[in-house]
C-alpha cells in the first residue's frame, strides 16, 4: 500500500465558472485557472499520482498547452487514474478537503463524492470530502480564494 498527499489553490475572479469535484457551484465567482479550474479534483489527482510517485498533474497537463484549454478536470482525473493503474496501482480510498469561505458547501458534498468516485473508477463509500471555511482567515477567508487537500490510499494490482 502507498499513500500519496495532493494540493492545490486557485484564484477567484467574479463572473466565472465555479467547478468543485465536478459540481457547478452557484456562486458570482469562479476558481481562475487554464481548464475548468476545479480545485477539489486536481488536489485527488495529485494525491494519487504522488502515491504512484509517478509526477503530477502540471506535468501532465500543462497549462501552456493548449489542449487542455477550460478541459474538464474529472475527464483528467480519470487519465490520471488510468496511468495509476498502468503503473500497477489500483486506488483505494481518497479522503480531500475544500477550504472556502462562502458558498456554503455542504449540500453538494455527496454528488462531489459521487463524481469522484466514478472517475477513480471506486464507490461512493470510498471518498470523503469536507468543506470547511477558514473563518475570514487569509485567501480562502477573504473570499478571493479557494484551496482543496486529498490524501489516497492506493494497493498494487
Amino acid at each position: 500500500m502507498r499513500v500519496g498527499f495532493g494540493f492545490d489553490a486557485h484564484r477567484l475572479e467574479l463572473g466565472r465558472k465555479f467547478v468543485l469535484g465536478g459540481v457547478h457551484v452557484e456562486s458570482d465567482r469562479g476558481a481562475a485557472g487554464h481548464s475548468d479550474a476545479d480545485v477539489l479534483a486536481h488536489a485527488v489527482c495529485d494525491a494519487i499520482l504522488g502515491a504512484a510517485a509517478i509526477g503530477d498533474l502540471g506535468g501532465r497537463f500543462p497549462a501552456s498547452d493548449p489542449r487542455w484549454k477550460d478541459a474538464d478536470s474529472m475527464a483528467l482525473l480519470a487519465q490520471c487514474v488510468a496511468d495509476v493503474q498502468r503503473a500497477g496501482y489500483s486506488v483505494q480510498n481518497v479522503d480531500a478537503t475544500i477550504v472556502l469561505e462562502l458558498p456554503r458547501l455542504a449540500p453538494l458534498v455527496d454528488r462531489m463524492r459521487e463524481n469522484l468516485a466514478r472517475s477513480l473508477g471506486i464507490s461512493a463509500g470510498q471518498v470523503s470530502v469536507k468543506a470547511k471555511s477558514s473563518e475570514g482567515l487569509g485567501y480562502t477567508g477573504d473570499g478571493t480564494g479557494v484551496a482543496a487537500s486529498a490524501v489516497a490510499l492506493i494497493e498494487t494490482l
